[in-house]
């Protein structure tokens, strides 16, 4: 097809040149491709690695990169034309799938390749992905006939096309609300960041010509504006109006997701049931590491014991410090503990974290992940912009080499928000795989990560505080295990084929760096006088990063009993509404009633948008691996360079570098030798001695 862009796709997208018109015409040719080859393989049934395996990645691959860029786009160019592009092709996709999944042919080629003596001669990561692609066949409706599978198809559609509504029905309700404030007294507590971000939003939106000095200032939902307004705003009415309008997000007219919610968990329980499974929460447990509930609620009963007697103490230390502090108005509500939070640390520790911004400028910050990262797997990141196109003038391009100057990888990093045309929150996408062609050649990751940073104003550059430099850390975890790997065969190599209840391990593990004193020194430099932070500040930073773990623990806690309950119990006499879910979560795991409109489940994408149905406790899960993981160096020394150099070779010499080829257990026994301790999780947090 002439003048499309993807078609054939480059290693390294013309983004600036790809249109939504490019989308389906473009993805059409590729399905239609795909399926004559698919068809070829079916016929030819070879029982064999290359001859099934190798060839159906082969037959696919260019689609789904294709695809890969479809999808990225919409997340941080959406507009009605990706959105409607999406839309189109979803279905399509999701047909092309199951038709893939659901082949008799391939899947009894499969089965024959598991029964020969070949498969004993396979390497541990070939014989992985033929297991797990099995299962994934049978779960997916490879066994169903006639109505039955009908059926199955129809629901996937379906949950497909809700999912993809729940997505965009939050990004309009994110986009649709703000508060607009006009007066000094509104503003109050803000600080000067803040104040000119929300100016510069109110320009943008064409509300006036503002200024940080004069306003108005645009206050939205947007987790980049959210949270600092919740935690330095005066104006106790004004954080209780941000905060409900947080809450009932989605929730109501055109973009209630209540609907959409109730009609994703029915369909998943039917789905669960055609293919053998009780329900939602077993199938989707049976290809995770916990493998069933029950380990699930084992971890909530022992986490949660320890963090609800704490978090109680914890609020209860918090309203003796806001009485203390001028507070006269009863008991604190949900809009005043992250406002009294964050004076409560900046009395115990002597520090703000919105005034530390001014040294931790967002390009230094970078250049101070990259030695950490230099430091503990031996590469090292170069400035790249210029070498491919990229979708915003904003995003920047990077190469990773080895300690030979040899390329190992590259990456896409979109860093500020753009609240306009860009998903909220941070992710890490993987675009192009690790994968050792037949003859010889390498082909080498590309990883997309997109964050939303504060995006720089009044000709100054934009700054992080602590919390937003762990989520930094977060994603960057995520994308060197995608560009670490030492795996040769896609199917398994960087985050491909791992557990999803481990995929967190490696984001978690770093992001456990992101508040050491060793760490942030080398990050800090104020923006104007070049300092760096001193010695007392980065301590008492440190000694912070536990402040109110209880509370936030319990909070996880929450979410993922409300995901665990709604896919392995509802509906059932001991839960028979969402409603119950909800409830019964708040019980257990809340140390404040909840407002009775809150209506978060609404705007909950990981569990209705994402890959985290009845998965939602693997952050929880995968932090406990992650803490054992990083404690490994606490009891090295992680002021001993030397130390901190020999473990991290080991670390990216496991979890980086085995991806999905080895059982994570497995990976955890060679980095520790021995099985994980979930008191290292409790002990990291604060949470026990």
């Amino acid at each position: 097809m002439p003048d499309n862009p993807l078609l054939p796709l480059a290693e390294f997208p013309d983004f600036a040149a790809i249109r939504p018109e490019h989308g389906a015409p473009a993805v059409e040719t590729l399905i239609a491709a795909a399926e004559d080859r698919i068809a070829e393989i079916e016929r030819r049934g070879e029982p064999t690695w290359e001859g099934r395996v190798a060839a159906l990645h082969e037959a696919t691959s260019p689609l789904w990169r294709v695809w890969g860029v479809v999808e990225h786009l919409v997340s941080v160019a959406n507009g009605d034309a990706w959105r409607q592009v999406e839309e189109a092709l979803q279905p399509r996709i999701v047909a092309f799938s199951m038709r893939i999944l659901q082949s008799r042919p391939l899947y009894d080629a499969l089965v024959a390749l598991r029964e020969s003596p070949a498969f004993d001669a396979l390497d541990s990561g070939r014989r992985r992905v033929v297991e797990h692609a099995l299962k994934g066949a049978r779960q997916s409706g490879v066994g169903l006939d006639g109505e039955a599978k009908a059926r199955f198809n129809a629901i996937v559609q379906e949950v497909s096309g809700l999912s993809m509504k729940f997505s965009n029905h939050v990004i309009d309700a994110t986009k649709s609300f703000a508060l607009l404030l006009r007066s000094r007294d509104e503003v109050a507590g803000l600080p000067a960041t803040l104040l000119e971000a929300c100016a510069e939003a109110a320009r943008k939106a064409g509300e006036a010509d503002a200024t940080s000095e004069n306003g108005p200032w645009r206050v939205s939902l947007e987790h980049a504006v959210f949270l600092p307004f919740m935690q330095y705003a005066e104006r106790r009415d004004l954080r209780e109006r941000l905060l409900r309008a947080s809450l009932v997000r989605a929730s109501s007219g055109e973009i209630d997701n209540g609907p959409v919610i109730a009609r994703i968990l029915e369909l998943r329980r039917e789905m669960a049931r055609l293919v053998g499974y009780g329900d939602f929460a077993a199938l989707s447990l049976d290809a995770k590491m916990a493998g069933s509930a029950d380990p699930v609620y084992a971890l909530f009963d022992r986490v949660g014991a320890v963090a609800m007697e704490k978090a109680k103490a914890e609020l209860a230390d918090l309203q003796r410090f806001a009485e203390a502090n001028g507070f006269d108005d009863g008991e604190l509500r949900p809009w005043d503990t992250t406002y009294w939070g964050r004076r409560q640390v900046e009395s115990l520790f002597g520090y703000s974290p919105e005034a530390l911004r001014p040294f931790f400028p967002f390009e230094h910050v970078l250049a101070g992940l990259f030695a950490l990262v230099e430091k503990l797997a031996g590469v090292r990141v170069l400035p790249a912009d210029g070498e491919a196109p990229v979708w915003h003038p904003d995003v920047r391009f990077f190469r990773m080499v080895d300690g030979a100057d040899e390329t190992v990888a590259w990456f896409y990093l979109d860093p500020y928000s753009r609240p306009e045309t860009k998903r909220g929150g941070a992710w890490m996408n993987e675009f192009q795989t690790r994968e050792v062609l037949p003859d010889g050649t390498v082909r080498r990751p590309i990883a997309l990560m997109v964050c939303n940073q504060a995006v720089p104003s009044g000709g100054k550059p934009s700054c992080m505080t602590p919390s937003e430099i762990g989520t930094l850390f977060h994603e960057f975890g995520h994308a060197i295990q995608h560009m670490l790997t030492r795996v040769d065969i896609p199917q398994a190599s960087g985050i491909n084929n791992i557990e999803w209840d481990a995929i967190e391990i490696a984001s978690q593990f770093l992001e456990n760096w992101s508040s050491r004193p060793e760490v942030l020194r080398s990050l800090s430099r104020h923006v104007e006088t070049g300092a760096p932070l001193d010695e007392d500040t980065l301590r008492r930073i440190h000694a912070s990063d536990t402040h109110h773990a209880a509370m936030m623990t319990v909070r996880q806690l929450r979410y993922a009993l409300v995901d665990m309950d709604l896919h392995a119990k509802f509906p059932s006499e001991a839960c028979p509404t969402i409603a119950a879910a909800e409830s019964g979560a708040t019980r257990r795991f809340a140390v404040m009633p909840p407002l009775p409109e809150d209506r978060s489940l609404c705007s909950f994408t990981h569990i209705f948008a994402g890959g985290y149905a009845a998965g939602y406790y693997s952050y929880l899960w995968a932090e406990v691996l992650a803490a054992d993981v990083f404690c490994g160096f606490l009891e090295a020394g992680v002021e001993d360079d030397e130390a901190v150099r020999r473990l991290g070779r080991r670390y990216a010499e496991t979890f980086l570098a085995r991806g999905g080829a080895e059982h994570p257990m497995d990976v955890f026994k060679a980095f520790r030798g021995r099985e994980p301790d979930p008191a290292a999780l409790l002990r990291l947090k604060g949470l026990a001695s």
